[in-house]
């Protein structure tokens, strides 16, 4: 448990906040503290590493997260020198602790397709190429770094590439994304909550399904019913052709971060999903 009084995270939430202790939470990453005040509130200090991903969220928080109305936490102090956020803590369990197969998941999907189905509409914008171009160039800069390391042989280099081509000529719809949409940053309780917003940027609309789609739903495609449900708005045939190019960088991306952090369950997951792709 961290107690060191020069910890940035907890002199920001002093500064703010006055007198506060720290809440254990197992489920948190290192850099994230669960604080509580005198009279009974919580909140979340978080401590970023890279500048980048500080500003990013920090973007999210101020540009978007009106549109996630309660659903989101609330800004609530900063401190641009340590890149620390304090953020009001939202109620509820994770969702990826609720019971798999029990019909608590499938609320929580219907749920989370509602929530981001709201902040889709709120900052669509329509179909252009830009999208996919960049797309197409951020895969191939993946593949290029994976067949450098030797992860992916010939004839998967090719199929990449093969996907990486369809992006770069597909018309897609844009929006801004969570981009790490997945249970483990959803809060099933009285409301629904939404947290982790370090990765959000305008990206493709479909790519927000993605990582669900790889890592959830082809083994439970009841979710997919539910979450597209909630969300109001069916895949149409052409974006359930173009999910499979986004598997293509679901595979990459979890082969290269799961070689570079030796993370040997990401590495496999990779591998898994670049088995499946066509």
């Amino acid at each position: 448990m961290i107690t060191v009084a020069d910890d940035p995270r907890m002199q920001l939430a002093r500064d703010v906040l006055g007198a506060v202790e720290i809440a254990p939470d197992p489920l948190l990453p290192p850099r994230v503290l669960r604080l509580v005040t005198s009279d009974g509130r919580h909140f979340v200090a978080k401590q970023h590493a890279q500048p980048a991903r500080y500003a990013r969220e920090l973007h999210a928080y101020r540009a978007w997260g009106a549109h996630l109305s309660d659903h989101a936490p609330t800004l609530v102090g900063r401190d641009d020198t340590t890149r620390t956020l304090l953020l009001t803590a939202l109620a509820g369990d994770r969702a990826d602790t609720v019971a798999p197969g029990s019909s608590e998941e499938e609320l929580a999907h219907h749920q989370a397709g509602h929530v981001l189905g709201t902040l889709h509409r709120s900052t669509s914008m329509p179909q252009g190429g830009a999208v996919g171009a960049a797309l197409a160039e951020r895969l191939r800069s993946w593949i290029d770094q994976a067949a450098h390391a030797q992860l992916i042989d010939t004839a998967e280099q090719d199929l990449l590439n093969h996907h990486a081509a369809i992006l770069d000529t597909s018309l897609m719809d844009s929006t801004i994304c969570h981009l790490d949409y997945q249970p483990r940053n959803w809060l099933v309780g009285d409301a629904f909550g939404v947290c982790d917003f370090e990765h959000m940027r305008r990206d493709a609309r479909i790519r927000d399904f993605a990582r669900l789609e790889f890592r959830r739903w082809q083994a439970a495609p009841h979710l997919r019913t539910a979450f597209l449900d909630g969300y109001g708005r069916p895949l149409t045939d052409t974006e359930r052709r173009l999910l499979e190019s986004f598997g293509a960088i679901e595979a990459i991306t979890a082969l290269v971060k799961g070689h570079q952090e030796n993370d040997l369950t990401l590495s496999t997951h990779g591998r898994t999903v670049l088995s499946r792709l066509t």
